[in-house]
């Protein structure tokens, strides 16, 4: 299974100097067919998408990240940190299944 990331150009090619493939989106149409391409795949076990760029559709990247089953969606910080205010993936699971983790 391989791991790809969705983001800014920094951080896709922060990630290619480790040899983990990408897409660089700039723009909410990007991100829709960067998602449609990398779902479509059956060899990807983690997509990793930077909060940066998942601001451009949240409710989509939200619901990929509590529903997809593989690949595995993970939200990252982006190159300039993490988005203000925005919940961890331990509160958005928290007030979702009411367990701590």
């Amino acid at each position: 299974m391989k791991v790809w990331v969705i983001g800014s150009g920094s951080a896709v090619w922060g990630f290619a100097l480790t040899g983990v493939g990408g897409d660089v989106v700039t723009s909410a149409e990007d991100l829709s067919r960067a998602l449609d391409r990398a779902l479509a795949r059956d060899d990807l076990g983690i997509l990793l998408i930077t909060d940066d760029v998942a601001e451009m559709d949240r409710s989509r990247v939200d619901r990929l990240i509590m529903e997809s089953e593989q690949p595995l969606v993970v939200e990252i910080p982006g190159p300039k940190g993490p988005v203000p205010g925005r919940p961890s993936i331990q509160q958005m699971l928290r007030r979702t299944i009411g367990v701590k983790v």
